[in-house]
């Protein structure tokens, strides 16, 4: 058997709709919602009697998704929201996008807010984390093209 495909990353919420839109100014779209509750997903995730909304978001291309999930029943236990970027676990989803500049400031008017700064990496990427809703950090990473290289070393 062979693996075929990483099917989606899940993100826990308090907020689902502030964060589908986020997300969708990002440039994701939304795949569809639902409440998910019963015997069978309990015995999956181990948590028993569960109730949870969840919003799948799918990236442009079709191959990527991100499950987020706002549990109702049963609470939360843990947040590691603001864990730093050398936390152990699953911390971070990193997103290419084409103009690094224009998505901060069209993500800055739904609250993000860059951790360190905007950085080149040799003649190949421009990156930057942010926190995004709810503290979520996030990746961003421009790949640069002959003629961006050129004119972001003239800055």
């Amino acid at each position: 058997m062979a693996l075929k495909r990483m099917d989606n990353v899940g993100i826990v919420v308090e907020d689902l709709g502030g964060t589908i839109d986020f997300f969708r100014e990002l440039g994701l779209e939304l795949e569809g919602r639902a409440t998910i509750e019963g015997e069978w997903a309990g015995r999956v995730t181990g948590l028993g009697d569960q109730r949870v909304e969840i919003a799948m978001m799918r990236t442009p291309d079709g191959h990527s998704r991100l499950e987020l999930s706002r549990f109702l029943t049963p609470p939360v236990v843990a947040d590691h929201r603001n864990a730093p970027v050398n936390a152990l676990g699953y911390l971070r989803v990193m997103f290419a996008v084409d103009d690094i500049d224009g998505t901060l400031e069209r993500l800055r008017t739904r609250g993000a807010q860059l951790v360190g700064e905007v950085v080149q990496y040799k003649d190949a990427y421009r990156l930057c984390y942010i926190r995004g809703p709810e503290g979520l950090l996030i990746g961003l990473a421009e790949e640069l093209t002959e003629r961006n290289t050129k004119t972001n070393s003239e800055e």
